[in-house]
């Protein structure tokens, strides 16, 4: 068995008209957009994370450096089925996942199900392996402020058969 961490954090920028969030790969609508260079979807980009730490391959940043063009927009799911793929060629798949998404605005109690179920699929786990939980920043510090979001990961990883 191996266990990985992963955290990511994005600055929330304001818009004129509705946009949304990527969480989890569900875009979650709102009068905010993440500032990125990717998608900046920071629960799947601290997945990510959290599988490469797990087999010791680095993080994100090593794969998909901010610098590289190609990745201008780039869809974070892209980055978990490399992560996957890295996991599993050395032997290892995702086990269970347990996440929090940190965000003061919108609410993610109508779109937790919708995320759990799109990490299970991704992930290729059970749901009832898949946890998405999210806490605001009662208004304190950037998170608070409606100026980040962030995302705490941690997976399991047990061998392949």
């Amino acid at each position: 068995m191996r266990v990985g961490v992963g955290y990511d954090l994005h600055r929330l920028v304001p818009t004129a008209e509705m946009a949304h969030i990527p969480i989890g790969g569900i875009p979650i609508p709102c009068q905010l957009k993440t500032e990125a260079h990717s998608d900046g979807d920071v629960l799947l980009h601290a997945t990510v994370d959290a599988i490469l730490g797990a087999v010791a391959m680095g993080d994100i940043g090593r794969w998909f450096p901010d610098t590289a063009p190609e990745n201008r927009g780039r869809s974070s799911e892209e980055f978990v089925t490399f992560a996957i793929e890295k996991a599993f060629s050395v032997g290892w798949v995702v086990k269970q996942l347990d996440s929090i998404v940190m965000l003061e605005t919108p609410r993610l109690s109508d779109h937790k199900e919708m995320i759990r179920q799109n990490l299970a699929r991704l992930l290729n786990i059970e749901l009832d392996c898949t946890s998405v939980k999210a806490k605001s920043g009662e208004g304190i510090g950037p998170i608070g402020l409606r100026k980040a979001i962030a995302a705490h990961v941690n997976v399991v990883l047990v061998e392949r058969r």
